[in-house]
């Protein structure tokens, strides 16, 4: 299966379990937001670029929809992938909570683009009251569920099929 296919995968059950769970659950009245925990993992899982693409797709997907401008999804995504993305090579992964914290951070950079993004563009969907709380939730839901994330992207992005020809290949000399 090709690595566009698996992350295509992932980013359609992410939108697939937003949109039938995540929406369905609000945690004091806010709805979490795990489309963009794809694109904070692609970034930790792999690089800049590859945090930027998948945020880009994953928020275009996304926004088809939502009932806000299309592209602000995908600019974000996009934006924190890439930041993200950038960053990784820089953190410590010798404790597991380092990337979980960073997956927190970046969600809360990401609702903070989002909602300035939406008040730039004039269309002003968030509530800036209810910020601190959209922060909260989006924040430690992305955090609890950054490992499974991280796992799936992972293995979207990782070349299987040069493995699968070194074990064939190591096989076939023997």
């Amino acid at each position: 299966m090709s690595t566009a296919l698996k992350v295509a995968l992932v980013i359609f059950t992410a939108v697939l379990l937003q949109v039938s769970v995540v929406a369905r659950l609000p945690v004091f009245g806010v709805r979490g937001d795990i489309v963009m925990l794809v694109a904070i993992a692609a970034g930790l899982e792999s690089d800049a670029e590859h945090g930027a693409i998948v945020g880009f797709f994953a928020g275009l997907t996304f926004d088809l929809l939502l009932d806000t401008p299309v592209g602000l999804s995908a600019l974000t995504y996009c934006l924190v992938g890439f930041v993200v993305g950038t960053f990784h090579n820089a953190m410590l992964r010798t404790t597991w909570w380092i990337p979980v914290l960073v997956t927190m951070l970046a969600s809360a950079l990401g609702v903070l683009i989002f909602e300035e993004l939406d008040a730039v563009i004039g269309d002003a969907t968030v509530d800036v009251a209810r910020l601190p709380a959209i922060v909260a939730v989006v924040s430690v839901l992305n955090g609890l569920l950054s490992r499974p994330a991280r796992w799936a992207l992972r293995h979207a992005l990782s070349d299987s099929s040069h493995a699968t020809d070194r074990v064939f290949l190591r096989h076939r000399h023997h």
